[in-house]
Order: structure tokens, then sequence, then C-alpha cells
């Protein structure tokens, strides 16, 4: 047998007949409503709802939580549809044949009107009666209501507990697939409830049914009987009415093992136990319950009158099954004790979560509550957390080390530490640089995968997730990392997501290197060059300039790019001349002139002849008039200040197109104003002045800006 294998076509039958099992019942249950049914199939079919209401009621006994019996409603429905086609199909048995006897409706009716109520139509009837009033005001009412709150509770509580998959999601602790059957859990827990609350009027309504079926019953056979069979009076309504009661027993039965099995989804609570697990654990865990329970029955028990040897037998076992839990309890490990109820953990009760588990007082604010914003900072997505994680050796770590010690060796003062975090807020794969709190940058990076970046000489195209560059906005696309060869091949330049993140970094930090460049780094690179160079420190701060003032003009050198590595040199040019003027601004051009060499060599390494861009003379003299005129140049007109930035734009864009670096060369009173004017449209534009070329050099000038 442990080879036997259905065949294909059997396999093929048994899929179809599992979806075609839900018509079919459907169309017995209108044919038991239409066509006449032999006794035997009466009972069989009683037999069968029977079964079928004990089979839901233990399926609900045993199910964890109320998700595992989802197809409950439509269960209820179909029974509840199953009983009233029976009660119409013996409505017509025992109108037509009831007059033959109490086995013309089949033996299961004919048992219950016989064995459970006797054969007395007065006892079936009260008894009858009782397991309605039961079934409609107690078990369906409570359960519905029930249902109607868990169903209220459910839609109340869906946002929170999306928010925290979500949560869970990007923190890593779940995956897509699993953070999708969580939804589909919620959404599924309040359809649940809402089908159960409509579900619980199709029992109510049945037990109306119950009622109204049997009193027709009673008169219908009254009727058939006396008028069509000409029986007597009492003959009639024995057998009419034993028929009658005995057939509404049947259906009512089920119908209330039906109820109690709603009642017992709807109302547990959720827990990895099912219900009768729950209640034993629960009702009987604690011996001191059952001691006094057992005293007090065991005194019922001393009381004369009383049932004497009941009580005390109840009593002594009470005191008996209480010592042998204590004992128990004894011999159980103290952490299986502190996690069962009743015990030391956070479920027992008195012994539980008392002044041990108490939350202490809250202390009151203090300035250790205020937390200083980082000055760089690094956020993560869940999936980007093995770049950061030091215990997963991730390379992004070694990478930022690397671009902080780069950046300290070109630039020329030690930026900031990264704060690197990761944030439930972002999407798995993305990333966010912040400045002093505020983002600067943003973008996405898939771990596991390669950035093919296309400098613009690229062939070929390559499958994957069309994207940009996030540090220059190149066209870009995600590979996986088979691809890597083919696509160098093809021209494009691929990166690893490390790389891409370092990158884009490196770039936000480059950019914004006079923002953190602070008053405490000005005052470290000033105790750094004190080390070498004391005297000349102690000379300039503060005797000569302030420290705002040294802060201020190394600010203006990063802004443009200028980087302060010869500190000694800006040091001797600011003591030289800053006893004569302490605007940052002049003090900076006067700086710029001495690092001129410097700053040449920056913008063209290795070569000697310096393609440039100039101002046209009539351009150039209008300038010069406004900036006579306003002072900071704010005199210029507004037409002349647009036709300034597109033709310095259209030129800049044809040096680039050259391969050249775009470089404007103007006279020294119009660098200042040019360059803090150009700085935001057109970034990539160094403004230099003519003081500022070292004499060693050619210009060579490429274009004229402003020219007609």
């Amino acid at each position: 047998m442990n080879g036997f294998k259905l065949p294909a076509w059997l396999k093929k039958i048994g899929s179809r007949g599992n979806a075609l099992a839900a018509p079919i019942l459907i169309i017995l249950l209108l044919a038991m409503m239409i066509l006449p049914l032999p006794a035997f199939a009466l009972d069989l079919f009683f037999s069968f709802n029977i079964a079928m209401s004990v089979i839901v009621l233990l399926t609900a006994l045993y199910t964890i939580k109320p998700l595992d019996f989802m197809a409950f409603p439509a269960v209820l429905l179909v029974t509840t549809m199953l009983r009233l086609s029976l009660n119409v199909a013996s409505t017509r048995v025992v109108l037509t044949e009831g007059h033959t006897g109490g086995a013309a409706a089949g033996k299961v009716i004919e048992a219950f009107g016989h064995f459970l109520i006797g054969g007395n139509y007065t006892v079936g009837l009260v008894v009858f009666i009782i397991l309605t009033i039961i079934n409609f005001t107690v078990v369906t009412k409570g359960a519905g209501r029930i249902a109607e709150v868990g169903a209220r509770f459910a839609l109340d509580a869906m946002p929170g507990k999306q928010m925290a998959i979500d949560a869970d999601l990007n923190a890593g602790l779940i995956g897509e697939q699993d953070a999708k059957a969580r939804r589909s859990e919620v959404a599924q827990e309040a359809e649940f409830y809402g089908a159960m609350d409509g579900a619980s009027k199709y029992v109510r309504g049945d037990a109306v049914a119950g009622i109204l079926v049997t009193v027709i019953n009673v008169v219908g056979g009254l009727i058939v009987g006396m008028v069509q069979h000409d029986m007597g009076f009492a003959d009639a309504i024995k057998n009419y009415t034993l028929l009658a009661i005995g057939d509404g027993l049947v259906a009512q039965i089920p119908s209330l093992i039906i109820s109690i099995a709603a009642g017992m989804v709807v109302s547990r609570v959720a827990s990895d136990k099912d219900v009768g697990s729950q209640v034993v654990s629960q009702l009987f865990a604690k011996p001191e319950v059952l001691y006094i329970t057992g005293g007090i029955l065991g005194g019922m028990g001393l009381i004369p009158g009383m049932p004497n040897l009941v009580f005390l037998l109840l009593g002594s076992s009470l005191f008996g099954g209480a010592y042998l839990l204590e004992k128990r309890r004894k011999n159980m490990p103290q952490e299986e004790l502190q996690g069962a109820p009743g015990g030391a953990g956070p479920a027992g009760t008195p012994g539980g979560a008392g002044a041990a588990t108490t939350p202490a007082e809250q202390e009151e604010a203090s300035w250790q509550d205020v937390l200083p914003v980082d000055t760089l900072g690094l956020e993560v997505g869940y999936r980007l957390i093995p770049l950061v994680d030091k215990g997963q050796n991730g390379e992004l770590l070694k990478r930022i080390k690397g671009i902080r010690k780069k950046f300290a060796q070109e630039v020329g003062f030690l930026a900031p530490p990264v704060h690197i975090r990761d944030n439930l807020e972002l999407k798995p794969s993305a990333y966010r640089i912040t400045l002093k709190g505020v983002e600067v940058g943003s973008g996405e990076a898939m771990n596991g995968q390669y950035l093919a970046i296309n400098p613009g000489m690229a062939s070929g195209t390559l499958p994957g997730l069309v994207t940009t560059d996030p540090a220059f906005g190149l066209p870009a696309i995600w590979i996986d990392a088979g691809l890597k060869d083919d696509a160098q091949s093809m021209g494009y330049t691929v990166v690893d997501a490390g790389t891409v993140i370092a990158t884009h970094l490196n770039h936000l930090i480059t950019t914004h290197a006079s923002e953190l460049l602070g008053r405490m780094e000005v005052q470290a690179l000033l105790d750094h060059l004190a080390k070498d160079a004391p005297k000349l420190v102690e000379d300039l701060v503060p005797k000569v300039v302030s420290l705002s003032t040294l802060q201020k003009v190394l600010q203006n050198l990063l802004q443009e790019g200028v980087h302060i590595r010869d500190m000694r040199t800006i040091i001797e040019t600011l003591s030289e001349h800053g006893g004569a003027t302490n605007d940052p601004n002049d003090l900076t051009s006067l700086v710029r002139v001495a690092l001129g060499r410097a700053i040449v060599q920056q913008l063209f390494p290795g070569t000697n002849e310096l393609s440039v861009m100039t101002l046209d003379n009539r351009l150039e003299r209008l300038l010069v008039q406004a900036l006579n005129a306003g002072g900071d140049g704010t005199g210029i007109e507004p037409g002349l200040a647009d036709t300034i930035v597109q033709q310095a734009a259209n030129a800049a864009q044809q040096q680039e197109a050259m391969g050249l670096t775009p470089v404007l060369l103007v006279p020294g009173p119009l660098r200042t104003l040019l360059s803090r004017f150009l700085r935001r449209a057109l970034p990539q534009l160094k403004v230099l002045s003519h003081s500022e070329i070292p004499e060693s050099k050619t210009i060579r000038v490429t274009s004229l800006v402003g020219a007609a």
C-alpha cells in the first residue's frame, strides 16, 4: 500500500466532486421540499442531520481560533436549510400517512415521540417548548450579540493591525508572503464576525419556524384525521400530536447543538489551545479554589436532611484533586510554573502580576530627555540592514569609514560621524540621508543586485528595473549578478548596492561640506594645527579674527568647492589682512587669491592651458555699474539677469560637451557677485577672478557670455 497511487482519472473525478458538492447539496435540499420522500429516506436524512450537528459541535470545540472554522457561517446556513427541508418533507408524510400509526413518518420520529417523551404528547409539547426557548432566547441571542460586537471590534482594530503588519515587514521580522497572509487573515477575521452576525439570524428564524411548523402539523393533522379519515378526536390527537412533536424534537435538538457550536466559536478568546483544553487548564488550575469548593460541599453534606453521601463524596473528591494538583505544582520546574495560570508569571492573578511586576513610577522629565540631532544620518530599510550590520560584516560600514578618511584628506577637515539606523517607515530597499535631521537625499538600493549606470556611451539594453543613479541622476538599470559581465562589455558602469549608497553619501557630504563645518569642527581643526604651529594659531584667534569669522570664511570657500587643506596659507592670509577688514566676504576673496594655484589645479589638473568663458565687454561694464550702484549687485535688471543666466548655461553646456570644466573668468570685483548669483541656477559652473590665475598659466577663451 505504500506505493499505491490513485489513477489520474480518479483524482480528476475527486477534484471535480469537491467543486460539485455544494451545488448538488442545494439541489437535494430543494428536492426534499418538492418531492415526496419515503419513510426510510426520512430516517436516513434525520440521522444525517443529527450526525452533522455533532460533527459541527466537535469541530467548533477543537478549533484553535475562529478562522480555523471559517466555513462555519455557510455551514450554519446549509444545516438550517437541511432542517427546514426535512420539516417540509416530514410534514407531507405526517399529514398523508399519519392515520396509519406512529411509524408512518419513519422510525426516527417515532422513537423521539415514544422513547424520549414516553408517548405523552403533553410532556413532549412542554419539552419542545423549553428546548425552543433555550435555543431562541438564550444560546442564539447571546451568540448573535457576541458576533455583532466582535464584528465591530474587528473592524475598529483593522487599521491598527495593518500598521503592525507593516511595521513588522519594515523591521524585517516577516517577509512579503507572511505580510500578505497576515493582511488576508485580518480581513477574513472581520468578514467572519460579520458573517456570523448575519448567520445567527438563520438559527433564530429556524427556531420560530420550528414552533410554527409544529403547531401547523398538530392542527392540520387533527383536521386531516377527523375529516378525511373519520378518526376520533382522541385517536387523531394522539397520532398526529405525537408525530408533530417527534418531528419538532428531531429538528430542534440538532438546531440546539448547532447554536451551541456557534456560541462556542464566537465566544472563545484567541489562544493556542482548543476550548476543552482552555476550560480544563483554567477552571481546575488553582488548588485553593478546589479546597474551598470541597469544604463548602462537605459542610453542606453535614447538614441533616441533605443528601449527605452525595455532598460528602463530591467534597472529598475535590479535596483529593486539589491535593494532587498542589503536589504536582510543587514538583514543577520554576520556569514552567511561571508560565502556568495562577503561577508567578504575568498570567497569574493574585500570585501573578502583583507588586513585583507593578511598573515603577515614571521619572520627571529632565534635560537628558532632550536628544541632540545627528549632524549626518543614514536611515535604511530592513532589506539593507545586512549592509550596515556589524555582526554580518556589513561592507557599507567599511566604505563609510573610507569616505570620511578620503574626505578629510582631500577637503581638509574631519566630517562628523554618520549615525546609521533602520527606519520602519521606509520601503524595504530604500535609504535616506539626513543632514541635521533634515533629508538631503534618498534612493533605493537592491541588495544582491548590481546597478548598471549608462555614462552616455553604453550600447544595448539590459533586462531589469529601470531607474536613475541617485547620486548624479544618470539613467541606470538594476540587474542580476549574472548580467554583470555583459553590462560591462556594453559600456555600462556596474556597481553593487553598497557602492551606490556610499557614492551618494560621498556626493552629498562633499556638496554640503560648508554645512558640516561647525564651530566644534573649526576649533578641532585649530587644535590640530596648533600641534605643529601653535604661535600661528595663537596670533590669529581671537587676536585678529574671531572664531565665527574664521568659520564663515572657511564655509565660503567650501560653498564654492574650494578645499581647505592648506590651512597654513589661509591663516597667514587672514593674519595679514584681518586687521584691515573683518568682512568675511572680503577676507574670502583675499584667501582665494592666496589659494589661486591650488584652486586652478583642482579645476584644471595636469594642464597649463585654461579653457574658460569670459564676459562680453559691454556686459562687463553694465555689471560694474550695477555693482557700484547697488553695492551688492541688487541693481541688476531682471531681464538682464535672465539673459546672463541663459547665456551662461548655454556656454557651460558647450564646455561640458567638449569635455572641459565650465569655468567663467571675470574681473575681481565681479567674482563674488556672479558666483553667488549663478550658484543656484548653475551649481556646476565655477567663477574665477583674473587675480586668482597664476602667471604661469595660459588662458584660452572658448566663448563669450553676453555677446550679441
